[in-house]
């Protein structure tokens, strides 16, 4: 008997030896179990990783997961404050027409409240600019008409004093020609006047001798003395 006991006890060690083994390489194939029924991201349905705020906030937009709260345009620039229901963020945008400048993303309304509020200032300053370009260029372009008008009213006045000074000169010559013609056509009349009273005299004297019945001879000539006779 004791020698059938002594034979039992190493087989009894044997198998809680075994069944230890055994127990340790079942841990490791549990594991691998586990891990071939967790389900792998299927990296294909993912939506691509935005690199940056501006990114992200188009992303959103374009799969119109965002609702817009607040909008304020000063000319071409907006400031705008999205929500996402989905996360609670909010996103606040500074943009000039279709392009965003600053993207702000936050967890906090009074942080995005500050920040849209900061922007609209931001766009009432860039919009000032932009207004007064407008204004300074609307300005240069009216003075540059307003130039070029001028000039070409200068030069229309000026065609119309020269040929103005032409017809005057004109004028003038045509004066002094007529002033000339005028003191020739007097000198002329005055010698006219002179011999038309000369012949006037002429014909009253002839007119007086012809009315005078009392004939004038003419004194006879005295004969020749004689000549004394010589002693």
């Amino acid at each position: 008997m004791r020698h059938d006991s002594g034979t039992a006890a190493p087989i009894r060690r044997t198998r809680v030896v075994a069944a230890a083994l055994a127990m340790i390489l079942s841990v490791p194939a549990a594991h691998a179990a586990r891990a071939e029924r967790t389900p792998v991201p299927d990296t294909e349905r993912t939506a691509p990783v935005a690199r940056n705020s501006v990114d992200e906030l188009r992303q959103l937009m374009d799969a119109k997961q965002l609702t817009e709260l607040r909008t304020t345009y000063n000319g071409n620039y907006g400031a705008s404050l999205l929500f996402n229901p989905s996360t609670l963020n909010y996103y606040v945008a500074l943009f000039q027409e279709k392009n965003f400048w600053r993207v702000i993303k936050t967890d906090s309304v009074e942080n995005a409240e500050h920040v849209y509020r900061t922007f609209v200032q931001q766009t009432e300053q860039l919009a000032q600019v932009n207004i007064d370009t407008i204004r300074l260029d609307a300005g240069k372009r009216y003075t540059e008409r307003l130039v070029s008008f001028n000039e070409e009213r200068l030069r229309t006045l000026q065609a119309q004093v020269e040929q103005e000074r032409a017809q005057s000169l004109q004028v003038s010559t045509a004066l002094q020609q007529a002033q000339q013609q005028a003191v020739s056509l007097s000198t002329e009349l005055q010698s006219s006047n002179s011999q038309l009273g000369t012949l006037q005299q002429r014909i009253q004297q002839l007119q007086l001798q012809q009315g005078n019945p009392e004939t004038t001879l003419p004194t006879p000539s005295q004969p020749p003395s004689p000549t004394p006779p010589a002693d």
